[in-house]
């Protein structure tokens, strides 16, 4: 392949998914992590074989790769669900959430290509949502779907459900925290069924078989945020998942809309505050319409050559030096630190301070977090 490339025409090769899969599997390594590692070293496979070295330098004397085999039943087990695994680039990826500050390289995908729709919008609220909530969240769901918008929600209980079940017949896709194989809840099992049946999708970055754990769930919100062109807040709490979401949103330049709700229930103190913070007061779908009227431009061509293998690197990136590895370490603590303020500290070439910064995550001594900021593991 050559030239810019247009991301409906983009596509691994089954070798190349495997390599991506088993790059995204091994230890220590996220989405940003993988993407480093990609422009450094040209390509998945030879990324794999620098992976040890990288480690040492970084302080580590073992390395869990992951095993060819083990990609292999991965690989496999999607075969044996009817599912799929979607690379950045190729055609059913979400193609908003690939212009996401470190997208997944890799996502889960079961069901038809509503992953794939341009014109998406987010649902999220409380757990515990009123009748009145519920009732709201399927108006939206279901009018915004009739003006050709598919739904991404977290088929949790309350909200979530209720805007699933109403865009079933226009479209609507399940995000989930651990593997697209745990349904969680456990009692949603028919209105995944009725989703897929109808040809919407369930989608997840995390391997089968994982059950989700609460680290993953905001991983999973920022899924949600970051597939969508906004999201609609209906009764959040002052502290819920919903409003990690919002959050996302805001980080990713997503608009945030927010129904208001009655100061005396606490579930509507979330999206009241939003409000309060600049949100987009919304009570129908025609308000996010007409806010959104503006902003539904042609979705942007996915550019990075992430598939081209051409200009792979015969060897790790040069190691630095030393003293300057001592700095960087020197210069992080357990407080989250910013990228571009560590390389004015440090008077350093960028690249060299990102060539330490792989190897000590590799080597498990740093933490990445969002906004491009860092913090040592102590």
């Amino acid at each position: 392949m050559s030239g810019p490339a247009d991301h409906k025409t983009l596509r691994l090769s089954e070798a190349q998914r495997l390599a991506w899969l088993r790059l995204i599997r091994s230890e220590n390594i996220g989405p940003a992590t993988f993407f480093e590692l990609l422009n450094h070293t040209g390509s998945a496979d030879r990324a794999l074989e620098f992976l040890p070295e990288l480690s040492r330098r970084g302080g580590r004397k073992t390395y869990r790769i992951c095993l060819m085999e083990d990609a292999e039943v991965e690989l496999a087990a999607h075969e044996r669900k009817g599912a799929r695994l979607v690379a950045l680039g190729e055609a059913d990826y979400p193609p908003h959430l690939r212009h996401i500050d470190g997208p997944p390289p890799l996502l889960s995908v079961l069901g038809g290509p509503a992953p794939a729709a341009s014109k998406t919008l987010g649902i999220v609220g409380a757990r515990n949502a009123s009748l009145s909530g519920r009732k709201l969240a399927g108006m939206f769901a279901r009018d915004l779907g009739a003006e050709g918008f598919v739904i991404f929600s977290g088929l949790a209980r309350g909200i979530d459900a209720a805007a699933h079940e109403a865009a079933i017949a226009t479209g609507t896709v399940a995000v989930f925290a651990g593997g697209i194989d745990v349904l969680y809840p456990p009692e949603h099992g028919r209105l995944l069924a009725a989703i897929l049946e109808a040809g919407g999708a369930a989608i997840s970055e995390m391997p089968l078989g994982q059950k989700p754990r609460g680290r993953d769930f905001p991983r999973r919100n920022r899924l949600i945020s970051g597939a969508s062109m906004g999201v609609v807040v209906i009764e959040a709490a002052k502290a819920s998942g919903s409003l990690h979401t919002a959050r996302y949103a805001l980080e990713q330049n997503r608009e945030i809309f927010a129904v208001p709700g009655s100061p005396l229930d606490p579930r509507s103190e979330g999206a009241n505050g939003l409000i309060r913070q600049g949100a987009m007061l919304v009570t129908s779908a025609a308000d996010v319409l007409e806010s959104l009227s503006g902003r539904l431009e042609p979705v942007l061509p996915f550019q990075q050559k992430l598939l081209e293998e051409g200009n792979a690197s015969p060897s790790p990136p040069a190691e630095p030096d030393d003293r300057l590895r001592r700095k960087v370490l020197s210069a992080l603590g357990p407080a989250p630190v910013d990228l571009d303020e560590l390389i004015r500290f440090t008077d350093a070439d960028a690249r060299e301070i990102h060539v330490i910064l792989l190897e000590l995550e590799l080597a498990g001594r740093i933490e990445r977090h969002r906004g491009n900021k860092i913090s040592q593991l102590m």
